[in-house]
């Protein structure tokens, strides 16, 4: 594995080289045991080091169908200078290709501008809107995700992503503020769809739920996560009786439809982190965006 791999999660550096293997068998193949790094099974969220041999097994190709160009997009930019591009992200619009879209931020911004080099820094869901940081060198790709790694810290001066995001749930919270600590885990299905469940022997997860506002159906909230598990804003919520409005995975169907909710109610608003190049923290905000408002106003609905 070279420098162009270095950081990356193993899903990704194999879908990077294996053009034209469908997302689900990448995903096979790796829960079987069948790719190796450095001899040792990898889950698709391991990250690869500089010199680490990752071992595929041979995978035979159908004929390739034609493919079509990904559409040259641009999106608001919120920040960007030689080393970053922080764009505010519009509900709907996957971050990349994969599992039935044919393409995403990453392709859509590569068609409109031809970049030597650029990177999506992390995911947000494609039901979600707003910050979504990427990085136009190889150094800052490096940089902002060992910050990230680096997360967890809601207060101070330390490093660290420090991440929060405004939603909407149904239901009315018996609290103002609320500290959830519940452990989950990521089940992965065939076709690569993610499904996540509180579960005491899974993953460490912490999130910080404060009441921004009340309604006559629902709640808006802000949520300050400590850590970036897979669905785990939504799954915590619901947890506690409040499910996301809009949520087509793990919301209040029913509602949803009497509602005619457009959209999932989930936006990254603010994210402070440290600046690749010059070490300094930079922090970036994005307003709530007209759908979302325009379906929050729903909740007032009587």
């Amino acid at each position: 594995m070279d420098e162009a791999g270095e950081g990356q999660r193993l899903d990704n550096f194999l879908l990077r080289h294996l053009k034209g293997v469908p997302k689900s068998h990448v995903y096979r193949i790796v829960r079987s045991g069948e790719v190796r790094v450095d001899g040792r099974r990898a889950g698709v969220d391991d990250r690869l080091a500089m010199g680490e041999t990752v071992r595929v097994p041979p995978i035979r190709l159908a004929q390739p169908a034609a493919t079509t160009a990904a559409p040259a997009r641009e999106f608001p930019v919120l920040f960007e200078d030689d080393h970053l591009l922080i764009i505010d992200k519009p509900a709907g619009v996957a971050v990349h290709g994969g599992s039935g879209v044919s393409s995403g931020v990453i392709e859509q911004l590569r068609a409109a501008r031809q970049p030597k080099f650029l990177e999506l820094a992390h995911r947000i869901d494609r039901e979600t809107s707003g910050i979504l940081v990427l990085a136009k060198r190889r150094s800052a790709l490096t940089a902002v995700q060992a910050d990230l790694r680096n997360g967890g810290n809601f207060g101070g001066n330390a490093g660290g992503w420090k991440k929060e995001y405004r939603l909407a749930v149904f239901g009315q919270p018996t609290f103002e503020r609320k500290e959830v600590k519940l452990a989950l885990t990521k089940d992965t299905g065939a076709n690569g769809e993610r499904h996540v469940r509180v579960d005491e022997e899974g993953q460490y997860a912490l999130t910080r739920f404060a009441v921004q506002q009340r309604y006559a159906h629902g709640a808006l909230l802000s949520a300050r996560i400590a850590t970036g598990r897979t669905h785990q804003i939504r799954v915590h919520a619901q947890s506690l009786g409040l499910p996301l409005v809009g949520d087509e995975r793990y919301g209040d169907f029913a509602l949803n439809k009497a509602l005619k909710v457009g959209r999932m109610l989930l936006h990254a608003a603010r994210l402070e982190l440290t600046h690749p190049a010059s070490g300094e923290r930079l922090v970036v905000e994005s307003p709530l965006p007209t759908d979302f408002q325009r379906e929050l106003n729903k909740l007032d609905t009587r």
